[in-house]
């Protein structure tokens, strides 16, 4: 049996349980768990990513920031491999949103390669969500902000992985078009 398989469904299962209650605040008020599969797929389809490692962090990249797993509980069921592009990835939201942006933006070039990719393929989902199934609740204005603030973020991912990037800016022209943008 391959193993890293078995990881990738192991990690589907844990955060569909985790995220269970939690929906989308899109549109279409999606079932959460739709967002971290879309990424891992993003990474795998998109960014030619083989490494289940990978793909099973981008199937948990929001469990604990969004639900009340644990670094420990993580650690315990995938290793500490997953646990690390997890965390890395993870914002600390004891911190306030605006200063949680901020660090987004600060910390992006200092990621590693691999988490790099992971939160490419994160921003990628999100602007194509944001532009086509928007939260009834952002304003134009927030949108708009949303997409300036993604690129100055992917500016310090660039070079991890150029398939991914160009999907990227393909979304980001057509989201700014979307948009009023330009």
């Amino acid at each position: 049996m391959n193993e890293g398989l078995g990881l990738i469904l192991k990690a589907m299962r844990f955060s569909a349980e985790k995220h269970n209650d939690q929906r989308r605040r899109d549109s279409k008020s999606s079932p959460y768990i739709n967002h971290p599969i879309q990424v891992a797929e993003t990474l795998w389809s998109v960014g030619g990513v083989r490494d289940e490692a990978l793909l099973a962090a981008a199937i948990l990249h929001d469990t604990i920031e969004d639900t009340d797993a644990t670094p420990e509980e993580i650690r315990r069921e995938f290793g500490e491999d997953v646990l690390g592009l997890v965390l890395e990835v993870t914002d600390d939201k004891s911190l306030p949103k605006e200063i949680r942006k901020q660090l987004q933006i600060e910390t992006a070039s200092h990621k590693s390669l691999r988490a790099k990719q992971l939160k490419l393929a994160d921003k990628l989902c999100n602007i194509h969500d944001i532009t086509r199934f928007p939260p009834a609740d952002w304003s134009l204005k927030r949108k708009q902000e949303y997409l300036l603030w993604s690129e100055k973020v992917v500016k310090g991912l660039r070079g991890s992985n150029p398939e991914l990037e160009a999907r990227y800016d393909e979304e980001l022209r057509e989201g700014k078009r979307l948009l009023g943008m330009g």
